[in-house]
């Protein structure tokens, strides 16, 4: 009894910290230029979308109920989400024999990382992934624990709607396939039932099935535009290295061990059936030349069965060590938690770590630092533009994001400075480009992915009348955003979308 109570603080504590520190967070940044398409998303609630399954646009939509721009209201069920999945760790440890030195641990390990602080923060699929990912783990042991038709059925609707969210959890699901080879799991998993649990899970999915069947399956698209641009550049010996260091290399010496402790400890039985799940899953993953963040779920897994390691082995052995790997979690953590979390101010960041000015800018890694003041200046530079323009001109006038991100920014601020909409024909932000005449004047804008010459190809007359420099990008085509006047378009609205059908991920 006294261990659930310790157990159950331990979460408590560690909700109430993870939450404070999100919300220091919300208050010092911006939105990363991924969450300005997932907020776009709630004004477009569909059954799927260009680049991910259905989940993120739904809860948009919940979030622009409320008409802000705010970080925190479109950070609403990111901060939800953080706190479940630390609730659903914490009673997954707890399942597997770990007591409350080992949730402490685990928790430990999750708040010190600046990848899972990140991943964590922003609203994108990947805190969801996370949280599916983790609530469908904490099932499984349920049902490899006790297999029947109830842990089954509930195991099933966790990974529907998991693939409902995001599509990489058909590794994790391969994965737990091989329960099909363990005595203890294989008779209910044999049997004539199971076939009304993936029925289950196809109906739970046809929507979003059925949605990329009429679009021509557009993830098709990403996934090859993604491996022909990124993922074939990847190395194993790479992307281990980057996992390494984004989940703090202190981490390591919790989550490395897991991974032979899973597959060595005395309950075999529920172990082991666990061990090649995960084991599996993580090989798909590899094979399928995953970046290293899609790692990020699975070695959460890890880091579980490492921390029960330390506390059944480890603290069993010599009860002191749990002092100086504290001590390294606090020192390490606090060193590394403003390269996940925007904890500090902008200029407190840039003095704390002494970042020197490079080619003319600080290289900034993470975009959420400084787009608070980013998006106000591309905003007055674009309404600037717009008030330039003729009486005439200005009517029916509409705004051309090169990139999704752009699109979505006049979108959530441009009303406060009376700009007119934006439309795009990137991600899916194609799926809602306007129809029928283009307007005679359009203003477009782009970072350097884009020169004058992309525009001159679907406009008669194209000027730059305007640059917003940008002193933190990390890359160069992100110091400049150009401003263009476009006029007398050589095609309309439906000629564009034709044109840019196979050029969405581009």
């Amino acid at each position: 009894m006294k261990n659930v109570k310790n157990t159950t603080l331990i979460i408590l504590l560690f909700c109430v910290i993870e939450l404070i520190v999100h919300l220091i967070a919300d208050y010092n940044s911006g939105f990363h230029g991924d969450e300005l398409l997932h907020i776009a998303t709630g004004n477009h609630p569909a059954f799927g979308y260009m680049e991910f399954p259905p989940v993120i646009g739904w809860l948009a939509w919940i979030q622009d109920q409320f008409g802000s721009t705010s970080v925190f209201v479109h950070h609403i069920f990111t901060h939800i989400a953080t706190i479940l999945i630390l609730i659903l760790i914490g009673l997954s440890t707890v399942e597997l024999g770990g007591k409350s030195k080992a949730v402490f641990i685990v928790l430990f390990c999750i708040m010190i990382s600046p990848g899972f602080d990140r991943s964590q923060q922003l609203f994108q699929p990947f805190v969801f992934s996370e949280l599916f990912w983790v609530l469908a783990f904490y099932l499984l042991v349920r049902f490899v624990k006790g297999a029947n038709n109830k842990n089954l059925f509930y195991l099933t609707v966790a990974l529907a709607f998991g693939f409902l969210n995001k599509y990489d959890i058909v590794f994790f699901i391969a994965g737990i396939c091989s329960l099909f080879f363990f005595k203890n799991t294989q008779k209910i998993l044999l049997s004539k039932q199971v076939w009304k649990f993936i029925l289950s899970f196809f109906v739970i999915v046809a929507p979003n099935l059925w949605w990329q069947y009429v679009h021509g399956f557009p993830m098709f698209q990403m996934f090859s535009r993604l491996y022909e641009t990124q993922l074939d550049k990847l190395s194993i010996g790479g992307v281990f290295g980057e996992l390494i260091i984004d989940l703090n290399p202190v981490t390591l010496l919790i989550w490395l061990p897991g991974l032979f402790y899973m597959f060595n400890r005395k309950s075999k039985a529920t172990y082991r059936p666990l061990a090649v799940c995960i084991a599996l899953t993580i090989l798909f993953l590899a094979l399928a030349k995953s970046k290293h963040y899609y790692f990020f779920s699975a070695i959460i897994f890890l880091i579980i069965f490492g921390s029960i390691w330390f506390e059944q082995i480890v603290l069993a052995w010599r009860k002191w060590l749990l002092y100086p790997v504290i001590a390294l979690f606090i020192l390490t953590g606090l060193f590394l938690l403003p390269w996940g979390l925007m904890v500090l101010p902008l200029n407190g960041f840039i003095s704390v770590y002494k970042l020197k000015k490079e080619e003319n800018r600080y290289q900034i890694p993470f975009d959420e630092y400084y787009t608070k003041s980013k998006w106000v200046k591309t905003m007055t530079a674009i309404k600037a533009v717009y008030d330039s323009l003729p009486a005439k001109e200005k009517q029916g006038c509409l705004i051309w994001g090169k990139h999704y991100s752009q699109a979505g920014a006049v979108n959530l601020f441009g009303s406060a400075y009376g700009l007119p909409k934006a439309f795009s024909y990137h991600g899916s932000f194609y799926l809602w480009a306007p129809g029928g005449q283009m307007p005679e004047t359009v203003i477009a804008f782009t970072n350097g992915e884009a020169t004058i010459d992309f525009f001159e190809t679907y406009f008669n007359s194209v000027v730059a009348v305007k640059k917003v420099y940008n002193p933190y990008a990390d890359f160069d085509k992100d110091m400049y955003q150009t401003i263009y006047i476009c006029k007398r378009p050589k095609q309309n609205f439906d000629g564009l979308k034709v044109l840019f059908k196979k050029r969405v991920f581009e």
